[in-house]
């Protein structure tokens, strides 16, 4: 279970440091210094002497990505029992220990890395950073602790059920990728596989994975860096590093022709997900697609929003994203309808699509979207923990500790001919997967 606990001081010194850093303008300074340490962890840092907070992130590459095939669900269980108990402290002590630092300390697996966030005062560090090596390094696992455990997150399985957006989401995720592959599954696992898992998987994958050669260090605040380095390696120096970094599943074919997933619930309001396969993020295509998908819907006046929305007024929330990672990523136009109108609004959906490829965008259009994509992108950048995980999000994709510089000239560089040639060759209005979770005798999906 997550353990997050902000006292009001805490509070109050995240909201001076977003005044200091909004202040100062020089984005790129917060983004400080590289260092491999001798196990092969990787530590990105950044000074900030602003406010007496240190944040931490920690990226390993323990997602679902690597859970055993036949038991998917294994790295969300490993995450939510770090913090569950020790060799030598009990749940009950690790939450109290930070409560009493008004910090914060949790882990959460996704499908790629597992994260281990701490934030404290700084004055705390020594004793925050020793409870985060602590269920980093001597996770017990108990019996107990995994079977109740394992009931918590069966519950949470049935309770996603209830509700159609997750449905849909996940229905459009399993008919991207199929049920076989780690991306096409939730993170937490199935009903069916999570009663399986036992503490021996568990053991056995924070053996495997949780090694400093797959992990990054990505450290925020008041510190210094040779303080740092000294603290960091009197707790984690004797962290013996594993095998190689896990291999990704293959890579997943794209669709050969338009697949169709229905599911009857008894709702005003029809969910729907349509779309396919995306990009990774080490596409060089990336900000022309990020240009481009604004402009389709991902902007307060986008193609999507105007027309769906605010012309035939079908729906209220209704979007497009490019979600793309290291080793996937999935193009998903996401809404909700009324179930009478469901297949209107994604006929009008793929016709913007169509439009988008077929019809170059006005320069005024794309004048507009690259000044919000660079006049936004320091909001990224205004508190401690935003900072943490773009460095964290920048070594994990290599993109360099100048990719805040260079952002703003890498988008800008986009043209309108390269947003219809990104557009023509990232979508396909003729063969997708869509997925809707609907009042199906009213909606009328056609297959």
């Amino acid at each position: 279970m997550r353990t997050r606990t902000f006292q009001p001081v805490l509070a109050a010194l995240l909201l001076a440091a977003v005044l200091g850093l909004a202040s100062s303008a020089a984005w790129a300074a917060a983004l400080g210094r590289r260092e491999v340490l001798p196990n092969g962890m990787v530590l990105v840092a950044a000074e900030q002497r602003a406010v007496p907070i240190v944040t931490v992130s920690m990226l390993i590459q323990a997602g679902s990505m690597v859970d055993p095939p036949d038991k998917p669900g294994v790295a969300n269980l490993v995450a939510q029992l770090m913090t569950q108990g020790t060799k030598s402290r009990t749940a009950p002590q690790i939450s109290e220990a930070i409560e009493f630092m008004g910090g914060a300390l949790g882990v959460d697996a996704g499908q790629e890395i597992t994260t281990i966030s701490l934030s404290v005062l700084s004055k705390d560090l020594d004793a925050g950073l020793d409870l985060m090596a602590d269920i980093l390094l001597n996770p017990t696992f108990t019996p107990a602790d995994v079977q109740r455990k394992i009931q918590e997150v069966v519950a949470g399985i049935q309770r996603d059920q209830e509700d159609p957006g997750t449905v849909s989401y996940q229905a459009f995720m399993a008919l991207l990728y199929g049920t076989n592959n780690p991306f096409g599954r939730p993170v937490e696992g199935t009903q069916a596989s999570v009663p399986t898992i036992t503490r021996e998987d568990l053991v056995r994958f924070h053996e495997a994975y949780f090694r400093p050669n797959k992990t990054i260090l990505a450290v925020v605040g008041d510190v210094g860096a040779a303080d740092l380095t000294q603290k960091l390696q009197a707790r984690l120096g004797g962290w013996q590093p594993g095998g190689p970094p896990p291999s990704p599943p293959p890579p997943t074919a794209p669709l050969t022709k338009t697949v169709v997933k229905t599911i009857q619930r008894n709702v005003t309001q029809a969910n729907i997900n349509l779309g396919h396969l995306g990009i990774t993020r080490d596409n060089p295509d990336y900000y022309a697609v990020q240009v481009m998908n604004y402009l389709l819907g991902g902007g307060f006046s986008s193609y999507l929003i105007a027309e769906i929305r605010d012309v035939r007024g079908w729906a209220y929330d209704v979007g497009s994203t490019f979600s793309p990672s290291k080793y996937a990523g999935e193009f998903d136009v996401s809404m909700q309808t009324k179930n009478e109108v469901a297949a209107q609004a994604i006929a009008a959906a793929l016709a913007q699509i169509r439009r988008i490829r077929e019809q170059s965008v006005g320069d005024q259009d794309l004048k507009d979207a690259k000044a919000y994509l660079t006049g936004s992108y320091p909001l990224r950048l205004d508190t401690s923990r935003k900072i943490v995980g773009t460095l964290g999000s920048i070594e994990y994709y290599g993109l360099g500790l100048d990719y805040v510089d260079r952002y703003p000239a890498l988008i800008n560089a986009v043209t309108v001919a390269d947003v219809q040639r990104v557009a023509q060759k990232y979508l396909d209005p003729g063969k997708y997967a869509l997925a809707v979770v609907a009042d199906l005798t009213k909606a009328k999906i056609e297959p």
